[in-house]
């Protein structure tokens, strides 16, 4: 296992940043691939009755990751990089967010999250996280990260992930749907990662006991093999 995770964050293929099996996680920068994450965003938003329509623009501030199984679209989540042009939490949360800013903070969210629900992995959700975190830290040096949730979705982020809630719950006209804004520092998952990473298949006992989700991500090691890898591409890209 230990060696296919491995082969997983060296992998050669330029597009695919995890590849395992018929499994992989790629960097979406094509319209296809773009289109093809906005329709499932689409779908799993109206399966929870939130509102809205979300199309995935060529903004580089903001980068979306795809999940696929046998070539299908199965789990998308979008980073947003803080900009003079601000966050998508800021139409709602500006007051909050700007209190971090003039701390120093520098802020990203992870937005647009969706999962095929036929797809029962928490790994594969754990890997999708992981990478988005790695994109925030390692190659755009954000500090902290925020998100709206529903209040129905407010326990995970805080129990399994260790989000704290900043401020009151208000509404959300993007999906006509109450939020909260949550936030947590990289420091802190970085050093949950440090502790638990890729110890998920450790005993049933003692994951249960940890009630956290970090045991399913990557491991150190092999976390540090993906950072190497998007270094890599970050500088081709930038010669």
């Amino acid at each position: 296992m230990s060696e296919d995770r491995d082969n997983i964050a060296n992998s050669e293929l330029e597009d695919v940043i995890v590849n395992q099996d018929s499994y992989g996680i790629r960097l979406t920068d094509t319209a296809k691939g773009r289109n093809s994450a906005s329709m499932l965003v689409n779908k799993m938003y109206a399966w929870r009755g939130y509102a809205g329509t979300h199309q995935f623009s060529d903004d580089p501030n903001r980068i979306t990751l795809t999940a696929t199984d046998k070539g299908e679209v199965v789990g998308t989540l979008t980073l947003g990089i803080d900009s003079p042009i601000g966050l998508m939490a800021d139409q709602i949360f500006k007051e909050e967010l700007d209190a971090h800013r003039a701390r120093g903070a520098k802020l990203c969210e992870f937005t647009k999250l969706a999962f095929d629900p036929t797809v029962r992995s928490k790994t594969s959700l754990a890997n999708l996280f992981h990478l988005a975190v790695i994109y925030a830290r390692d190659i755009h040096d954000c500090t902290d990260i925020v998100i709206e949730v529903n209040p129905r979705h407010r326990r995970f982020y805080e129990h399994m992930l260790g989000f704290k809630r900043e401020g009151d719950l208000k509404d959300n006209p993007r999906v006509n749907a109450p939020a909260y804004l949550l936030r947590i520092e990289l420091a802190y998952v970085t050093e949950q990662i440090q502790k638990h990473g890729g110890t998920f298949s450790q005993s049933a006992t003692e994951a249960a006991t940890e009630r956290s989700f970090y045991p399913y991500f990557f491991s150190p090691r092999e976390e540090q093999g993906i950072i190497n890898r998007l270094r890599r591409i970050d500088e081709h890209q930038a010669a």
